[in-house]
């Protein structure tokens, strides 16, 4: 699984398909059941890969962490919940295996050097690098070593930031896809940033994604007809399911709408439309929809036609309607009925 996000990122294609990630974090609350059931979840969803974070609470913070939001009434510090956040190297690799088992690509975001190396055990399809993280060099610079591709969020740095983070992987020669990214949960519609998209991609020369937060679909609808490398958002099995990000995430409902969404619209990216002439796909709906000249009542031979001797009626399968004005002030040849669809050779020379 891993060469397939590889071959996606080392050389984005127009007609690639887009790679949807679906992001667990921390919904699994601590349970290793739980973070099963979403592997599967994901699966259904029709997600390429499914990713976790890797939290190892002494290599990464500090007791006097502070809360982002205080709503764990189990954890009394923000370090107690990494450490119930954990999940052993064993386990890590039993959601590895399933996950390429459901045939979806394990990601997970590695928050210490001590979690990169468990999961280069581990194996991972690329490495994720939260917005969090994109100002440790030293941590990005042992992802990209390892050549697997590197995926930057950036909602929290600007381009002169962003360009660090880049130039360390870049040493590498790491396959790279930078994220615009909007933290904040949920990120309402005018902090999405779409139009970021094209000038990351201009500026660094990369693939492209987006990390949504917004808890709805449309923001990676939006990303995919703009041609994204990748997209990334959160789920939560239920509305109700516990945890700070529920808010900001999707369904697998949702999730599985959004990857057919997104599958639509490569489909459409990938087919043009040709306006130079009529597709044949249509000419037999032509006959059906459009109108044909026809005889308003019935006429004798000889009438003079006027206006009010003429209709535009359906079926198409006529003189087009279009061509009305040219039967005015003619001489009928033959007797015609009403709603008879006329024809020039209906008139005298």
């Amino acid at each position: 699984m891993s060469e397939k996000l590889h071959t996606w990122l080392a050389a984005p294609q127009a007609d690639a398909p887009c790679t949807v990630i679906a992001e667990v974090a921390q919904a699994h609350d601590g349970s290793l059941g739980t973070a099963h059931a979403y592997i599967d979840a994901a699966a259904r969803a029709g997600a390429d890969a499914i990713k976790f974070q890797t939290h190892i609470a002494s290599a990464e913070s500090t007791p006097h962490e502070p809360w982002r939001v205080k709503f764990s009434a189990q954890d009394e510090t923000r370090y107690d919940y990494w450490q119930r956040m954990e999940f052993t190297p064993d386990q890590w690799a039993g959601l590895k295996r399933h996950a390429d088992d459901a045939g979806v690509m394990f990601l997970s975001s590695a928050f210490s050097l001590e979690a990169v190396e468990l999961l280069k055990t581990v194996g991972v399809a690329g490495w994720k690098v939260a917005s969090g993280e994109i100002t440790n060099i030293e941590m990005l610079s042992a992802m990209a070593a390892t050549g697997q591709p590197v995926l930057v969020s950036t909602g929290m740095s600007d381009f002169a930031e962003i360009g660090i983070a880049v130039d360390a992987v870049r040493q590498h020669d790491a396959p790279l896809c930078v994220f615009q990214c909007t933290t904040q949960y949920p990120s309402p519609p005018e902090a999405i940033g779409l139009n970021v998209l094209g000038e990351l991609r201009e500026r660094f020369g990369c693939a492209v994604g987006l990390s949504d937060h917004s808890g709805t679909i449309f923001p990676g609808l939006a990303a995919a007809t703009l041609g994204v490398e990748a997209i990334e958002v959160h789920i939560a099995l239920s509305r109700d399911a516990f945890g700070p990000d529920v808010v900001a995430s999707l369904t697998p409902s949702e999730l599985a709408q959004l990857v057919s969404g997104v599958r639509f619209m490569e489909t459409m990216n990938a087919h043009p439309a040709d306006k130079t002439s009529v597709p044949a796909s249509v000419l037999e709906n032509r006959k059906i929809f459009l109108k044909s000249v026809v005889a308003s009542g019935d006429l004798a031979a000889g009438t003079v036609l006027k206006r009010r001797h003429l209709a535009a009626k359906k079926p198409g399968t006529g003189v087009p309607a279009g061509k009305l004005a040219d039967f005015i002030g003619r001489t009928l040849a033959r007797d015609v009925s009403r709603d008879q669809l006329l024809q020039f050779e209906d008139l005298k020379a």
